[in-house]
C-alpha cells in the first residue's frame, strides 16, 4: 500500500517552509497548561508568534449526537461531562431549554428557583477559584494555587451536601429540584461566602500589585471590543474587552431579575483586567448568595412543577396513588413527548454564554440537539490574539481565557 503525506485540509494553508529566522512547534496535545487536549500549532520567528492555528477534537465524545438518542430525563447527567468545573451551570442550561419547550417555565416552584440560583452562584465561585488556581500556577505563583483549591474543597463539599456529588452534580431537574436543602446547609453557606471576603482579599494581597504577576499579564493576550464582538466571545472575555454584557441582566432567568447586584467590566482588554473581572465576579457571586439565603426562609416546599404530562408526581402520591405510579413508570420507561418545535435558551455559565438549542417532533427524543459552548469560541479567538505574543506568554494567554475541552469536543 502506498503512503501520502498529504495534510487535512484544515492545515493546508499553514506555510511549514520556513527560513533561518522562523518554525514551526506544535504546542500541545498534552501540554500541562492547556487544562485538556489541544494542540496549537504556532510559527514562530524568534520567540514571537506569526500564526497561531488550534487543532481540537482530541476528547470528542459526541454528546450532541448522544442527546438526540436519548429521552430527555436520560441526557441529563451527561451534561455534567461538558464544562465539568461548572457541572450545575450545563444541568441548568439543559433543563431551562427543555422547560421552554414544554411550556413550564412559569409553573416551577419558587423554592425550586431559589435553590437552583443558589447552586448556579455557588457553581460559579467554584469554576472561578479552580480558575484562578490554574491559572496562577501556569504562570509561577505556586501559593494561590493550593489556597484556591482549599476554598473550592469547601465550596465542593456544599455541593456534596446537597447532592451527594463534588464535580459531576447532576442537582437540576427538568422541571425543578430533586431534593430540599439539608439541614443545616444555609448556616453553612452563610459560614462560608462570608470568610470568602476575606480570602479574595488574600488572593489580591498575593497578586495584584506583585510586579512579577504585572509583568506576565498586563498588555499580554490583548483583546479589544471588535475581536471581541467578532469572534462571539461571551462572558468574561467579552467583558474584559469593554463591552457590558451579562445574560443575567439582559435576559433574566430564574431570579436574576429580583436580585441586586453588578456585572463588572473592564477596558483594558488584556490578561490583567479579566483577572481583576473574575474577583470582582465573585464578590458579585457573594451578594447574590446573600440575597438568596434571605429569600429562600420565605418560600414554601414545593419542588417540582405540577405538570403530569411530562414531570413525575412526587414520591408520596406515587406511593399512594395507583394513577400516579403509572405515569411515573411511563415518564421513566418511555420518556415525555415535548410539542413539536424549536427552543434556544441562552444561560450564562461562568465562563459565558452557555445555550442548548433543541428541535423536537413530538418524540421522546429531540430530533436535534445543539450545544452553544463559550469555550469554542474562545479556542478560535487564539488565531487573532496569539498573533505576536512571545512564546512564553502563550501558557499565560490559553489559562487566562479559561479554556475547559469537555465542552469543545463535544
Amino acid at each position: 500500500m502506498q503512503h501520502t503525506n498529504k495534510l487535512s485540509p484544515f492545515f493546508e494553508n499553514i506555510n511549514f517552509e520556513r527560513d533561518d529566522n522562523s518554525m514551526v512547534v506544535n504546542f500541545g496535545p498534552q501540554h500541562p497548561s492547556a487544562h485538556g487536549q489541544m494542540r496549537l500549532i504556532l510559527e514562530l520567528e524568534g520567540e514571537k508568534v506569526v500564526k497561531a492555528v488550534p487543532d481540537v477534537g482530541y476528547l470528542h465524545r459526541g454528546m450532541e449526537k448522544m442527546g438526540e438518542n436519548m429521552i430527555y430525563n436520560e441526557f441529563l447527567p451527561t451534561t455534567d461531562r461538558m464544562d465539568y468545573i461548572a457541572a450545575t451551570a450545563n444541568n441548568y442550561a439543559f433543563s431551562a431549554a427543555v422547560e421552554r419547550l414544554l411550556g413550564i417555565e412559569e409553573k416551577v416552584p419558587r423554592r425550586a428557583k431559589v435553590i437552583r440560583t443558589m447552586l448556579l452562584e455557588l457553581n460559579r465561585i467554584i469554576s472561578h477559584l479552580f480558575w484562578l488556581a490554574t491559572h496562577a500556577l501556569d504562570v509561577g505563583a505556586m501559593s494561590v494555587f493550593l489556597y484556591c483549591f482549599r476554598e473550592r474543597e469547601f465550596a465542593m463539599d456544599l455541593m456534596e451536601d446537597y447532592c451527594g456529588s463534588r464535580l459531576t452534580h447532576s442537582a437540576v431537574r427538568i422541571g425543578g429540584v430533586p431534593l430540599d436543602l439539608p439541614a443545616g446547609w444555609i448556616s453553612d453557606l452563610s459560614e462560608y461566602i462570608n470568610k470568602l471576603e476575606d480570602n479574595i482579599d488574600m488572593y489580591e494581597s498575593l497578586l495584584t500589585e506583585n510586579r512579577i504577576w504585572k509583568m506576565r499579564l498586563e498588555n499580554v493576550g490583548m483583546i479589544d471590543e471588535e475581536m471581541a464582538l467578532s469572534w462571539g466571545c461571551t462572558g468574561p472575555t467579552l467583558r474584559g474587552a469593554g463591552v457590558q454584557y451579562d445574560i443575567r441582566k439582559e435576559e433574566p432567568y430564574e431570579l436574576y431579575d429580583e436580585l441586586d447586584f453588578d456585572i463588572p467590566v473592564t477596558d483594558t482588554g488584556d490578561s490583567y483586567g479579566r483577572y481583576l473581572l473574575h474577583l470582582e465576579e465573585m464578590r458579585q457571586s457573594k451578594r447574590i448568595l446573600t440575597q438568596l439565603i434571605q429569600m429562600y426562609k420565605h418560600t414554601d416546599t414545593q419542588l417540582m412543577a405540577h405538570a403530569p404530562q411530562y414531570i413525575s408526581a412526587p414520591k408520596e402520591q406515587q406511593m399512594t396513588q395507583n394513577y400516579a405510579l403509572m405515569q411515573h413508570f411511563v415518564l421513566v420507561t418511555q420518556g415525555m413527548r415535548p410539542p413539536v418545535g424549536e427552543v434556544y435558551v441562552p444561560t450564562e455559565s461562568p465562563k459565558g454564554e452557555l445555550g442548548f438549542y433543541i428541535n423536537s417532533k413530538g418524540e421522546p427524543y429531540p430530533y436535534k440537539l445543539k450545544v452553544r459552548a463559550p469555550s469554542f469560541y474562545h479556542t478560535g479567538l487564539l488565531q487573532d490574539v496569539l498573533v505576536g505574543v512571545y512564546l512564553a506568554d502563550v501558557v499565560t494567554v490559553v489559562g487566562n481565557l479559561n479554556i475547559v475541552f469537555g465542552e469543545i469536543d463535544r
